[in-house]
């Protein structure tokens, strides 16, 4: 029996990308309730070392591309089992099924750990690669039936790994730590988007909506956040519109940067070809923002049918009447509806707590 056991608590190894803001979010809420440890595949976000020593720490130092078949974080799978083997955890918590899930299970085989695996979907694990192939599907397969529980941040994916071979599968939303204050006007015609600007992501669906929005409304302003392999093209595309002066690429962004945006708009756009629940649309929400989303199931379990925003089709002709339809649409009032739905539905605490919870409840 491990320390963590004796103690009474769990001993916990998170798996994931040190260097996500997102699996650092989790390590502040779990690192209080466990005695947590972490594996990144690439390097750690500052904040990393002053949660947790050096000795609970390992940098695999690779560059995963999260598509599953990363070869150099699978050479790492020795160094990985015996640290795993030292370290005699609990649970190990694997994000992102096709990378670090599987590097989760294979040190749990090769190393005869007595470890329980949980394992956290992030989207494009599920929704995407197992897509690509026979083998991509019986490799996510593999993971999904290694695992003694699994988290979705929708019902849309959750059914999707049921039918790859889940077992039980807790879903909850990847929500916001804390609401964050309101102390900024909103710009009426400020739009803002911040997700990758790849393929996946369709920025340029994006500008073509906003397009269509600045021809109706001349004081409408776009604010794009974040980059990628499009941004070059995407720029130009702006400049030959004449929208130069409208539109500003303002590339990656810190949290307190991004936070001013989202407090600012009024308008958050995010259409990407897929996706779970995005916690930048969370975010924007919270912000009191009207998203302009992609018809993805996701989407529609995030704000209904337009309910609390628009759902943009993805359609030759989905965007004519989008000018109409955000001129008609209250957006005080889904401000403030926006931002009660997230404190009621979107908060990340309660559902870490529910976690923790079952993850004692299997360890009995």
């Amino acid at each position: 029996m491990s320390q963590g056991s004796l103690s009474g608590g769990l001993k916990l190894v998170l798996i994931g990308d040190g260097e996500s803001p997102h699996l650092l979010k989790w390590a502040r809420a779990l690192q209080p309730r466990v005695q947590l440890h972490a594996i990144s595949s690439r390097g750690f976000l500052p904040e990393f070392h002053q949660l947790l020593p050096d000795a609970r720490r390992l940098a695999l130092n690779t560059s995963p591309d999260h598509g599953g078949g990363n070869i150099a974080l699978l050479k790492q799978l020795p160094k990985v089992g015996a640290w795993l083997a030292d370290t005699d955890a609990d649970w190990l918590h694997a994000h992102y099924l096709t990378s670090h899930g599987t590097l989760a299970w294979a040190a749990k085989a090769g190393w005869r750990l007595r470890a329980r695996i949980a394992g956290s979907a992030w989207g494009s694990d599920i929704l995407v690669t197992p897509e690509r192939g026979a083998s991509w599907r019986w490799l996510t397969r593999k993971v999904l039936r290694s695992c003694a529980l699994t988290t979705s941040d929708s019902l849309h994916m959750a059914e999707r790994m049921r039918a790859l071979g889940a077992g039980e599968v807790m879903t909850f939303p990847f929500g916001l730590e804390a609401l964050p204050k309101q102390n900024a006007k909103k710009q009426p015609w400020l739009c803002f988007a911040n997700r990758g600007l790849e393929p996946i992501y369709q920025p340029q669906r994006v500008l073509d909506a906003f397009a269509r929005i600045a021809a109706a409304q001349p004081e409408a302003q776009l604010v794009v956040a974040n980059d990628g392999t499009l941004r070059a093209g995407l720029e130009a595309d702006v400049a030959a519109r004449g929208l130069a002066g409208r539109v500003r690429f303002v590339g990656r962004l810190d949290a307190r940067e991004q936070a001013a945006h989202y407090a600012r708009a009024t308008w958050f756009l995010s259409l990407p070809q897929s996706d779970s629940v995005s916690v930048s649309v969370l975010e924007a929400m919270a912000h009191g923002c009207v998203p302009l989303l992609s018809d993805l199931p996701a989407n529609r379990e995030l704000i209904g049918d337009s309910a609390r925003g628009l759902i943009v089709a993805d359609s030759a002709h989905a965007m004519d009447d989008l000018p109409a339809r955000t001129a008609a649409l209250d957006a005080g009032r889904l401000a403030v509806v926006n931002r009660d739905w997230v404190a009621a539905n979107g908060l990340f605490e309660p559902h870490v707590q529910r976690f923790l919870t079952r993850l004692r409840e299997l360890s009995t």
